[in-house]
């Protein structure tokens, strides 16, 4: 015969202790896992905004070490090979002609960068080395507070305005970028131009 208390099975108390220990078990495991997935969509968009920074600074350096020393054709003249400009808002910021891409993809054209106000950094990009056509415009990087480009001359000194007075002085020895981000993020990059 069997005792009593071996076939009693659980008392309501020790299914409701159960319960309790496995509730907070749960919530538990639900905080941890938003978290875990805040912090992969905080990762993401970080990753995602770092890579369009690093695509915009290698489309500028490739087309700065691509400057050539020719001059804009206009229907008054021409305009100088480079042209920085500090605080242009109808007009890029830097602006000048470029040699063929290596690959012989593209054409010599005049290129610029500018920011616009809807605070994206744009691509200015002209048919050709005159200004007879209006220029693509095309948005390289939102989310940009400042654009700031410096001109390193001759001389070894910064300007933010390019050309400088001397006519010998074509174009400039580097161009220094620095953009800051909506973020608050501050970048620095300087271009050295090919001679």
């Amino acid at each position: 015969m069997r005792s009593s208390a071996a076939a009693r099975g659980f008392t309501l108390i020790e299914l409701l202790t159960a319960l309790l220990i496995l509730s907070l078990l749960a919530v538990m495991s639900y905080r941890g896992l938003g978290a875990v997935l805040d912090t992969r969509a905080h990762i993401r968009q970080e990753t995602t905004k770092w890579r369009r920074v690093a695509a915009f600074s290698a489309r500028l350096e490739q087309d700065v070490h691509l400057v050539a020393p020719y001059a804009m054709r206009l229907a008054t003249g021409s305009a100088p090979p480079l042209i920085g400009r500090p605080a242009a808002t109808d007009a890029p910021r830097l602006e000048f002609s470029r040699f063929a891409a290596a690959e012989g993809v593209e054409a010599p054209r005049r290129v610029g960068y500018g920011l616009n106000d809807r605070h994206e950094v744009e691509l200015w990009l002209w048919p050709g080395l005159d200004a007879a056509q209006p220029p693509a415009r095309y948005a390289l990087l939102a989310h940009v507070a400042e654009l700031d480009i410096q001109y390193l001359g001759t001389d070894l000194a910064w300007v933010d305005a390019w050309p400088v007075a001397a006519p010998d002085d074509a174009l400039p020895r580097a161009v220094r970028l620095r953009i800051v981000l909506a973020s608050g993020e501050d970048i620095v990059r300087v271009f050295a131009l090919n001679p």
